[in-house]
């Protein structure tokens, strides 16, 4: 069983399925930003055995136009309603704005998945102790540039970690994820899945999240196509579950759905 704060879920790894309801995502912008676009699609990953709902109002993508909190709650309070009156199942809201955090609380969501550790605002960790939800946070940083990547990235989750302890979230509810394709070049990125179970032997549950990112099409040698990049993306899903990893993060939840059940009965 894994655990996500007080929600017990079966499996030994999970699936959390990416909700974009924005329109420059690079995977799949413009696609979910309507509300009944957007239910079909959570509709369809709840089918396909998704644990947990990852719903984003602001692409994250290199070069993405920034967007405010107001519009990026106008974006995801409505859709995180819509599901959490028409399914039971547990929503995430993927963003690093607190006001944003609290609309999206305040609407239904059960989880705070946020890329920038509690470094934007300085005001996400109190808000998750205030609610005492289930903590994501990532690696990240303005620019690429490591000595270490593996090492300074597992620096840096311990040291946000503590400062979430220290803020008053509770040791379960804190998960880390290592940001893959956030401020790292391809080699970083292939050099932080190596060292993957460096990272997945903190005392943390950690979060996978690589889906049809650049790395994989780096993988792949090159540009391919969807199915392509969703296979591969469910082969990295297989590898982080072996290395430790208690959650993976994909835009594809049914090609990842047979990956991860396998799996959970091996490891």
């Amino acid at each position: 069983m894994v655990k996500i704060g007080k929600y017990e879920l079966a499996g030994k790894a999970l699936i959390m399925g990416i909700l974009n309801v924005t329109p420059d995502s690079f995977s799949d912008g413009g696609r979910y930003d309507s509300l009944d676009k957007a239910l079909q699609q959570a509709e369809e990953m709840i089918k396909a055995g998704v644990h947990v709902i990852d719903v984003g109002g602001e692409s994250t993508r290199p070069g993405a136009s920034f967007v405010t909190a107001e519009d990026e709650i106008n974006r995801v309070v409505p859709i995180i309603k819509a599901i959490k009156e028409k399914f039971d199942v547990l929503i995430s809201i993927d963003t690093y704005k607190t006001q944003t955090a609290r609309a999206a609380l305040e609407a239904g969501a059960d989880i705070l998945n946020d890329v920038w550790a509690g470094l934007y605002d300085g005001q996400m960790m109190a808000l998750a102790a205030e609610w005492q939800v289930p903590y994501m946070l990532m690696h990240n940083q303005e620019e690429e540039g490591y000595e270490d990547v593996t090492q300074e990235v597992i620096d840096f989750l311990k040291e946000r970690a503590q400062v979430a302890l220290d803020t008053g979230i509770a040791k379960e509810n804190i998960w880390i994820d290592p940001g893959y394709g956030f401020a790292k070049s391809a080699q970083d990125n292939i050099d932080l899945l190596k060292g993957l179970e460096q990272i997945t032997a903190l005392d943390y549950p950690v979060l996978f999240g690589i889906s049809r990112k650049r790395t994989v099409v780096s993988l792949l040698d090159g540009e391919t196509d969807m199915v392509e990049k969703d296979q591969a993306t469910a082969a990295l899903s297989a590898y982080a579950i072996m290395k430790g990893a208690q959650m993976v993060r994909v835009h594809n939840v049914d090609a990842n759905r047979a990956i991860v059940k396998v799996i959970n009965q091996l490891i």
